[in-house]
């Protein structure tokens, strides 16, 4: 049984998630205060798309296509840090163009080696030792884990040939390819034979060069008649196209001329992102040759005759007679197509040279899918917009306002007041003010939403110690104190008046006699 070709799939992608900081006090004999000593969280794994020769199609994908990495584990006390989510690579083949559900090109992997960073593991929670300072010596609190990037990414794979031959169907196509190179593919005397593309190298003396066979176009396969769509993104990569012309067919309507202006009409039309990224100019620009075949038949032959000189003076473009069957006129068309192939590898060459930065990753190359922020680099970290759906409500975008919110624990005043200090250095409250919030106005960052209070007093390192977990600018406990209970006990049994406070003044009710 043949193996199945798979050339798109869809991946649903999750990252790992970020272990959770460890809120730790070290407790030893005769060391009272010994201090913060939770350790960090673990950052989550990543996925990583790599390339490599040892698989060429994405049939693992199409069965698999749900992914996630591993997550990172959380700190522990003694100053312990959680280990690292396992990352998962995935072994990609050369040629995979990376795309988000958009369609916009994120990655084109085209050497061996190269590594793209397909989704992020969310960032480890800090410890309480590492959030200790001089204003909190103790923290009572730590970070939580950032949970992992999840998204949807498209692969599409794209052969990387020299030379793409191009027909109708039954014109011949894999029959060449098989006399050319070592390459077996399927043959039969029906259309639609080549339900996949098959590659093959061609050893010319002692140089070489890959050509690849695509299944049989129609007229309307750019507006995915046939099988245009799913494989004329394998003849994109290609430094020349050989028209593989059947001069033998008896189909009404058809001839040399035809078939060739019909397939170039659908080149014409085929549109893709590609064309401007793989470095080898658009398509309607690349060199042509054109291989009349099925000249073993004495016909066929005689009408190759006819049309050899109007071919070429029509397109200007070399033409070969040739029998792939009787192996007859290969030598002239191999030697050919390597001279255009060598002359294209060197203009190649010539436009990586010029180019500063390089057009194509090298092999090792990591490709990350945006660019880090550079150290020193003064950019705004967020934006203040108003809220659409709620009136009087603002929204607050940013990378890193939204990180410090999803790693917030907000059963924990301290770690509340620690955010508030945060949001106040980083100009988020003045940035409010601005633009015209107002006490109560719900303030919405990431997926929580606050009502903004302008008056708290955060920013400033000289807080007022109080105890682990606790902030005295957030008096929104609602729990009884046990001060509170016992003065209620007291007054149930007239021990004290309820109402005297100690400020000298006698009881309005009569005390229990008991």
């Amino acid at each position: 049984m043949s193996q199945r070709f798979v050339d798109r799939v869809v991946l649903h992608l999750a990252a790992g998630d970020g272990g959770h900081g460890c809120s730790s006090v070290h407790r030893e004999k005769f060391k009272p205060l010994g201090g913060p000593d939770g350790g960090n969280g673990g950052h989550g794994g990543d996925i990583i798309l790599e390339v490599s020769n040892s698989v060429h199609t994405l049939l693992d994908f199409h069965f698999r296509p749900h992914l996630k990495a591993g997550r990172g584990g959380n700190g522990a006390g003694d100053h312990r840090n959680g280990a690292r989510g396992e990352d998962l690579i995935l072994e990609v083949p050369v040629g995979t163009v990376v795309m988000s559900p958009k369609g916009e090109m994120l990655a084109d992997l085209t050497e061996i080696g190269t590594r793209f960073i397909a989704a992020e593991g969310g960032f480890g929670g800090l410890g309480n030792a590492a959030l200790a300072s001089h204003a909190r010596k103790a923290p009572g609190f730590a970070l939580k884990g950032e949970p992992g990037e999840q998204h949807d990414l498209v692969l599409e794979l794209k052969s990387v040939a020299d030379v793409g031959l191009l027909g109708f169907p039954s014109a011949g196509k894999s029959s060449l390819i098989s006399v050319l190179s070592a390459a077996k593919p399927k043959i039969g005397d029906y259309s639609f034979t080549t339900l996949a593309p098959n590659l093959g190298v061609v050893n010319v003396d002692h140089e070489t060069f890959t050509i690849a066979d695509v299944p049989g176009l129609i007229p309307g396969a750019s507006e995915g008649k046939g099988l245009g769509l799913d494989f004329l993104r394998h003849i994109e990569r290609t430094a020349v196209l050989v028209h593989v012309v059947d001069t033998a067919s008896m189909d009404p309507g058809r001839d040399p001329m035809s078939d060739i202006d019909a397939l170039e009409a659908e080149l014409q039309a085929y549109q893709s992102a590609l064309d401007s990224d793989v470095g080898l100019g658009d398509l309607m620009k690349r060199p042509r040759i054109i291989a009349l075949n099925k000249c073993d038949v004495p016909e066929a032959e005689e009408l190759a005759e006819f049309l050899k000189a109007d071919l070429e003076e029509k397109y200007g473009w070399p033409v070969f007679i040739i029998s792939a069957v009787a192996r007859k006129g290969l030598d002239p068309l191999k030697y050919k197509l390597l001279e255009i192939v060598q002359q294209a590898r060197r203009e190649r060459r010539r436009a990586a040279a010029k180019k500063k930065d390089g057009a194509t990753p090298g092999a090792g190359t990591i490709i990350r899918p945006k660019a880090v922020t550079k150290r020193g680099k003064k950019q705004q970290d967020f934006e203040v917009i108003d809220d659409p759906e709620i009136q009087g409500g603002f929204i607050v975008r940013g990378e890193k306002p939204e990180r410090w919110v999803r790693q917030t624990d907000f059963e924990n005043d301290e770690a509340v007041g620690y955010l508030a200090d945060r949001f106040a250095k980083a100009g988020i409250e003045d940035a409010l003010a601005k633009a015209g919030a107002r006490t109560g106005a719900p303030v919405t960052i990431g997926e929580v939403t606050f009502e903004w209070e302008p008056t708290l007093f955060a920013g400033h390192d000289d807080v007022a110690l109080t105890g682990r977990g606790t902030d005295p600018r957030l008096e929104r406990n609602t729990r009884v104190s046990a001060a509170e209970r016992k003065r209620a006990s007291q007054a149930r049994r007239g021990l004290i008046d309820e109402f005297d406070y100690g400020d000298g003044q006698q009881a309005d009710r009569e005390r229990w006699q008991g």
